[in-house]
């Protein structure tokens, strides 16, 4: 038998990114920050895909967010977090890098394919790779067999083609790459090994985060009642009406 009463719908938020978004969600990362600030207002998504450079991730998207679902109809915003793998040296490790103009239109086609499926661009934040300590990923490359295949000086390339076609699509933009450096600050506490996250920096990101998805999620309502609401002696009649 059929029900009458409707299902209720969270709201989504995207995480879309590479490595730096798969792990967000462990212990004090910033995408489970973002989830706890947005507990009973949304649904935060976790599509990280380590390893990932924005070259795949155009070809992948369609699969992961498509106008034809009903319940991708209500993301209330994306962020696309990519560009530590595309800004990998070509000659050091070629099968993620993306040369620098193409990753920049691919941030500009994701921005696209996400529009076809509803997402309108004022809904997406864009977010630049962090800086590259070159000494401490040196170390676990040599760990992993391999030569150095990052410069925080290539890096930051990419970081000012993302906020460029951030500002070309009217996207939202976190620089992260210039945020961690800026004032001459010792950006190394925001990193882990040199490329990856440490809790500090995943508390960086949260925080400069949250200010620029703020305004995407501020009209998004608590759902269900709060539990003192509940009518104790007729439940049904405040947990069964339409919001």
């Amino acid at each position: 038998m059929m029900s009458k009463f409707k299902t209720v719908i969270w709201p989504k938020v995207v995480l879309f990114g590479d490595s730096i978004t798969q792990f967000s969600f462990q212990a004090n990362g910033w995408g489970a920050e973002i989830a706890n600030k947005l507990a009973r207002k949304c649904d935060v998504v976790n599509r990280g895909l380590s390893g990932y450079n924005s070259r795949w991730a155009k070809i992948l998207l369609p699969r992961l967010i498509s106008s034809q679902s009903s319940s991708d109809n209500n993301i209330a915003a994306v962020t696309v977090f990519f560009g530590a793998n595309d800004s990998a040296l070509e000659d050091k490790n070629p099968q993620q890098h993306v040369p620098l103009q193409e990753y920049s239109e691919n941030l500009k086609e994701i921005t696209r394919l996400l529009a076809s499926a509803g997402v309108s661009a004022d809904r997406v934040i864009f977010i630049t790779p962090p800086p590259v300590h070159e000494p401490a990923w040196e170390k676990e490359c040599i760990l992993k067999g391999c030569a150095l295949n990052r410069h925080n000086s290539v890096v930051g390339q990419y970081a000012q083609a993302c906020v460029q076609a951030a500002g070309q699509c009217g996207a939202d933009v976190l620089d992260l790459w210039t945020l961690m450096q800026k004032d001459g600050q010792d950006y190394t506490v925001y990193l882990s090994d040199g490329l990856h996250l440490s809790e500090r920096g995943n508390q960086f990101v949260a925080q400069h985060l949250w200010g620029l998805l703020e305004s995407c999620v501020a009209d998004l309502p608590f759902i269900l009642p709060y539990w003192g609401d509940v009518d104790a002696k007729s439940p049904e009649s405040s947990l069964l009406c339409d919001q």
